[in-house]
């Protein structure tokens, strides 16, 4: 099976699921890897595009969407982080805006989220509006989502989209 890696990470996170599909998979089979501004044109004659996003708003980021809208005839599998979440419920509300960015002609073979830690960044605006507002048990909620997300994409969650990967090559 020939096969592309073509994603978008803006911290690092869902390079780190990109670099596991490829090692899982083997280079060999690999035609192409990388951003898709990089490798729109090479990433034609696959069997199976490996397409990855972060979450940006409970959305893909724009780039990656339109590049979506491009596709046609694609058998495409989605995987992605969102720093917000851990619940399957809310992936699957990010996977089902996603995947709206396809063309009906395209082949959704499978999807893989997980959570991704997040800039120290934006623990620190959560401290700020605590400061604010102290009673706030939404807030606080967000600082303990935060944290549970440091650790992520650990290595469980690289295991399950490896097996993932693996099974789509058999």
């Amino acid at each position: 099976m020939k096969y592309a890696v073509i994603y978008e990470s803006a911290t690092g996170n869902t390079k780190m699921l990109a670099d596991e599909i490829r090692t899982a998979l083997g280079e060999d089979k690999c035609v192409c890897f990388g951003t898709p501004e990089e490798l729109q044109s090479k990433a034609e004659d696959v069997d199976l595009l490996f397409l990855g996003f972060w979450t940006d708003k409970g959305e893909c980021s724009e780039k990656i969407g339109k590049y979506m809208e491009t596709l046609h005839g694609r058998k495409v599998f989605l995987f992605g982080t969102a720093g917000f979440g851990g619940s399957e419920q809310y992936f699957v509300q990010i996977l089902n805006r996603v995947s709206a960015h396809l063309p009906k002609d395209n082949t959704v073979a499978g999807t893989y989220m997980c959570q991704g830690k997040m800039p120290q960044s934006v623990r620190k605006r959560y401290e700020a509006m605590q400061e604010k507002d102290p009673q706030d048990s939404k807030i606080q909620m967000m600082i303990d989502n935060f944290d549970r997300a440091a650790s992520h994409p650990d290595k469980a969650d690289l295991n399950r989209l490896s097996d993932m990967a693996a099974k789509l090559d058999a």
